[in-house]
């Protein structure tokens, strides 16, 4: 199997449900076979690493461990989803003070262990605040590091091709901007569905009202 590169990608959150995902997705696209499954819980961590090895993909080196210097040492790109998850009644921004924490220590690691790092991404919970939290910690550049950025948008998209029964990349112009939290705005004035604008839909003001409120706490 023919890879992208032989570099160091390290899964921070590798146990859990996105994680495990990460790991799965970047080995069907070959992008490295070097993959360190990192979790501080060492049962969820050690069950993602069967599975993926049980998987036998040609070519994958991977590893797991629950010791961070072992994990970030080395690492030129890392995917991070090792936040604390919300739980009934939370918003995103109940997570702030917990998940903060948690990228600050994620950003002194990188510091730390793996200052050369080539490219970041931090995908928990309020995704832009921690994001900007690891960024500062880690000292790397802007452009080093990235955020959720598109799930919104998607989401939007999402419950839109749902409404009208389209698939979803027959909906355009779907867009949120703001945080990944609960001040987030929903825009609809450049959508359409099948090319028609979505002001010509039909939609009532009380179902687009509906959208809106799960876009932003879906």
């Amino acid at each position: 199997m023919a890879f992208l590169s032989n570099e160091k990608l390290l899964i921070v959150g590798a146990g859990g449900m996105i994680g495990s995902n990460m790991v799965q997705s970047a080995l069907m696209l070959g992008l490295t076979p070097n993959i360190c499954l990192y979790d501080i819980y060492e049962p969820g961590v050690h069950g993602v690493f069967d599975e993926m090895q049980q998987c036998a993909f040609p070519g994958a080196n991977l590893s797991y461990t629950v010791d961070p210097k072992e994990a970030f040492t080395g690492a030129k790109y890392i995917i991070s989803s090792g936040g604390a998850p919300r739980k009934d009644g939370m918003t995103r921004e109940d997570l702030l003070k917990g998940n903060c924490k948690i990228a600050a220590e994620f950003g002194d690691n990188i510091k730390k262990y793996c200052p050369d790092v080539e490219h970041v991404v931090v995908i928990f919970n309020p995704a832009d605040v921690t994001a900007l939290t690891a960024l500062i910690h880690s000292g790397l550049k802007p452009n080093q590091l990235t955020s959720l950025a598109a799930l919104d948008s998607t989401r939007l998209q999402q419950a839109l091709a749902l409404e009208f029964g389209v698939q979803q990349d027959k909906v355009t112009g779907a867009h949120t901007y703001g945080g990944h939290g609960e001040q987030m705005a929903v825009f609809a004035s450049q959508g359409k569905v099948d090319g028609k604008p979505l002001s010509e839909m039909g939609l009532s003001a009380e179902r687009w009202e509906e959208i809106k409120h799960h876009t932003v706490q879906g």
